[in-house]
């Protein structure tokens, strides 16, 4: 028997660290045969001890690669001049790619035949071998990140005095039966790529930017932070009904909770492009990747039916009561506006999906507010005066400490009398234009 490298023929004289990168390499390609006990030439070396030299290759393949690759390999014992090899025939893997464990799924760790050679994989081409194997479901596909951390999630369960242990990390499919993480892991861990972007604009359009934020980390983590920082800017309008004083704010905040829950869940995380939330004078838009799926329409959803994109996601949701039901949040968010005349409004295409929800308080008069309090008559007339007014105006004028000035002038911004301007030092209040006439 004539032995030469091929691209399915790798020769080695005895067993090194080297052969797992061959053995993935046949595994991810078109299977091929390892043969110890061979040189680089063709001629025979030999193997002494043919028993423990199984047992090292076996022990090497079972605790170094995954996922576990041993049922696509044998053993074979060959004899020639006198001499004993060991043939390790490698199959293709139903399961590719598979890697080096301490490497990961990354190029340095995922090997393929290529020639005479085995060379490290592109990241293309990992994708596509995940692709291939794992079906197009992007939540159980295996995970380029394996290094990963819970302590958001992990920390949502504990409060809802939910077990978040092994047991359960398997049951919700955070990892797959190789243990080995799946992309929904990656979400919900700090290792997390995907990111929500907000910008808060001055007006009704994008000319003039007040602020923008980039949220990062665990999914759970961005639904938490990104919900406050809306909070912080739905302001609170007040009005007043004799001494009884009636808030209505900016935006329901179950439109806001839903239409957040749904740009997180329903989204397509196989596009890497960030949710995008943008806030203006009118309305709020929230603007996630993906379409509705192929065979839903729009009228479909605002009847309630749901098809979840990502129903794994949803599911551990649904766990952690962030979501009551399947289909329910637009039928919410639509209540929410049940006695407004301007109503939410949802747009799709085929990469995006858009829903907009409209400032309750935007075209309220303004100018009726009664000020049942003194020193707010007293603030409304200088800043009449002088165009604006500054915390340090109130404390002059009124002779009240700087807290006590500040919480006045917050009062009169929530009732919608003022407007802030500036920033640190430069902060001032101005009329609103109602007030101003």
């Amino acid at each position: 028997m004539n032995f030469q490298e091929s691209y399915n023929v790798e020769l080695k004289r005895e067993v090194v660290e080297d052969i797992r990168k061959e053995i993935i390499a046949f595994a991810n390609s078109e299977g091929g045969t390892l043969y110890i006990g061979v040189n680089n030439d063709g001629s025979i070396y030999g193997v002494s001890n043919i028993d423990e030299t199984m047992l090292q290759i076996s022990n090497m393949v079972r605790d170094t690669i995954k996922p576990d690759i041993t049922m696509f390999m044998r053993y074979d014992i060959l004899e020639q001049d006198d001499k004993k090899i060991i043939s390790v025939n490698i199959q293709r893997g139903t399961n590719r790619p598979y890697y080096y464990t301490k490497k990961g799924l990354r190029p340095e760790g995922v090997y393929v035949r290529q020639g005479t050679s085995s060379v490290p994989a592109t990241d293309t081409a990992i994708r596509q071998m995940i692709k291939e194997t794992d079906g197009d479901s992007y939540e159980e596909k295996r995970s380029l990140e394996q290094s990963l951390t819970f302590e958001a999630t992990s920390k949502e369960f504990k409060q809802r005095e939910l077990a978040f242990g092994l047991r359960q990390i398997q049951t919700l499919k955070i990892i797959n039966a190789d243990g080995i993480y799946t992309n929904l892991g990656l979400l919900l861990s700090e290792q997390c790529v995907h990111t929500i972007k907000i910008a808060v604009f001055e007006g009704s359009d994008q000319n003039v930017f007040k602020d923008r934020k980039e949220f990062t980390g665990s999914l759970v983590q961005q639904l938490n932070d990104v919900y406050n920082y809306i909070d912080l800017h739905n302001q609170t309008y007040s009005t007043f009904d004799k001494l009884l004083r009636i808030d209505s704010r900016d935006y329901p905040e179950v439109a806001v909770r839903e239409a957040l829950l749904n740009s997180v869940i329903h989204r397509d995380y196989a596009l890497r492009a960030s949710t995008l939330i943008s806030i203006y004078k009118d309305r709020i838009e929230f603007v996630s990747a993906g379409g509705l799926l192929p065979g839903i329409t729009l009228d479909d959803v605002m009847l309630g039916l749901s098809v979840c994109r990502n129903q794994n996601l949803a599911n551990i949701f649904y766990r952690l009561q962030l979501i009551e039901a399947y289909g329910t949040g637009i039928k919410k968010i639509m209540n929410a506006y049940s006695n407004c005349a301007d109503k939410p409004k949802i747009e799709s295409t085929s990469h995006a999906f858009k829903i907009i929800l409209p400032n309750k308080n935007v075209n309220t008069p303004t100018s009726n507010i009664d000020f049942i309090d003194k020193n707010e008559k007293i603030v409304f007339n200088i800043a009449k005066e002088k165009g604006f007014v500054t915390r340090a105006d109130v404390e002059c004028q009124l002779d009240v400490s700087s807290s006590t000035a500040s919480r006045l002038l917050r009062s009169m911004k929530d009732k919608n009398a003022l407007s802030l301007q500036g920033k640190g030092k430069n902060i001032k209040y101005v009329l609103n234009q109602s007030h101003g006439n």
